[in-house]
């Protein structure tokens, strides 16, 4: 954090030129949310009750900001395993204990260009490689100095240099499970708007500088391109993403591996009801642990299901065959953006082409004023990998 508060410090000076010009907003969400885990093979279910809050202020003054923001996560009630404490022969649910600084930066922007420096959130395209992690309490933040620049219309360059990653084992992580885990991570991506949508290129470098981590073995290189785009056809909306990445070892990477990445994802609105297809692949080479494609610092939970049984990529790989059907209504009565969804996976290695298993996720949602209410269950059936395992969740959201 040192670097962060020499950065802030640095760009003080200038804000103090427009202190009369000072606007602040406050900043504050809640979320109270019960998990219950149900795991073959562990001696307990496990459930948890959880309220994380979150509460800051952002002070504009011109083309400057400065944002802080603190956050705590606290169990209300359940003897859960979170990673850290507990009872380690239950099923993990990963939202310990914690109080934090979520966020501290300092932000100045013109109309084409951005530059941010501090801890902050960061998330490029559908953070498939680098994101937030929000739906675990604590979330991921990073210390770090970002800038982007949109030198000519439609095209924009987003430059991000991170020295710390702060992890959803909040302050009481350690050992591979840190509360940080340092290194000199760069990320890379730029974007064309074309015709068929935004064409990207980008490149993760991602340095877990730290022995305790996996002996070195998650950083990596990867180097990519994606193509995101929506097109209207009749009353309805098709929208498609294609991807393709190759990742090798990185830093102090003992492994030498490299292995590929591939995404094609289509789904069609038609203004009600929902369908989608999906196939990704992360690919695997020698068959050896950690030498197969990993994605660390990615917000993990928005890919091959809510079960989480792909966190961490298999030595064989892994390819999830997905497919989703649901329903969303602006409006019913009160209640905003009601969504019902439902998706269904299958899971085979890559290398070898073995059944894992597979995976059929619910989730239902809607929106009451600055209330979101959400119930999600996942239900994965084991054919290889891991074992059979049920996820409950009911949540409320508040935000100010």
């Amino acid at each position: 954090m040192d670097r962060t508060l020499i950065l802030m410090l640095a760009l003080a000076p200038a804000g103090a030129a427009h202190a009369r010009d000072v606007t602040l907003t406050p900043l504050g969400e809640a979320r109270l949310r019960y998990e219950a885990v149900d795991q073959e093979g562990l001696a307990a279910n496990t459930e948890a009750l959880t309220l994380r809050v979150r509460a800051g202020v952002e002070a504009r003054a011109g083309r400057l900001s400065a944002l802080v923001e603190g956050q705590g996560n606290f169990a209300i009630a359940g003897d859960h395993f979170d990673g850290l404490h507990g009872p380690a022969a239950r099923p993990l649910i990963a939202d310990p204990d914690s109080i934090a600084l979520a966020r501290a930066q300092v932000r100045y922007a013109t109309p084409g260009f951005a530059v941010t420096a501090g801890r902050q959130r960061l998330a490029f395209d559908d953070e498939r490689f680098v994101g937030s992690v929000g739906f675990r309490q604590n979330g991921q933040s990073f210390d770090a100095v970002r800038a982007e620049a949109t030198p000519l219309k439609g095209v924009k360059a987003d430059l991000a240099y991170a020295w710390s990653v702060r992890t959803i084992w909040g302050i009481d992580g350690a050992g591979a499970r840190q509360q940080a885990v340092s290194g000199d991570n760069l990320f890379a991506n730029l974007g064309v708007a074309t015709p068929a949508g935004k064409l990207s290129a980008f490149a993760y470098l991602v340095d877990q500088d730290e022995a305790a981590v996996q002996g070195f073995r998650l950083s990596s290189q990867s180097y990519g391109v994606r193509l995101d785009g929506a097109q209207p056809i009749g009353k309805a909306k098709i929208a498609y993403q294609f991807s393709h990445a190759r990742q090798s070892d990185w830093h102090r990477n003992p492994n030498d591996y490299a292995a590929d990445y591939w995404l094609a994802d289509v789904s069609v609105d038609f203004g009600g009801p929902r369908v989608g297809v999906g196939y990704e692949i992360l690919g695997a080479d020698k068959g050896v642990a950690l030498t197969s494609f990993q994605t660390p610092l990615a917000t993990g939970f928005k890919f091959q299901g809510w079960a989480d049984k792909f966190l961490t990529t298999p030595p064989d790989g892994v390819r999830d065959l997905y497919a989703s059907a649901g329903w969303g209504w602006k409006a019913i009565g009160p209640l905003k953006g009601v969504t019902l969804l439902a998706v269904y996976h299958a899971y085979r290695s890559d290398r070898a082409s073995r059944s894992y298993g597979d995976e059929i996720d619910l989730l239902a949602s809607a929106k009451l004023g600055k209330l979101t209410a959400s119930a999600r269950y996942a239900h994965y059936t084991a054919r290889g990998f891991a074992t059979d395992t049920d996820k409950y969740w009911l949540q409320l959201d508040w935000t100010l």
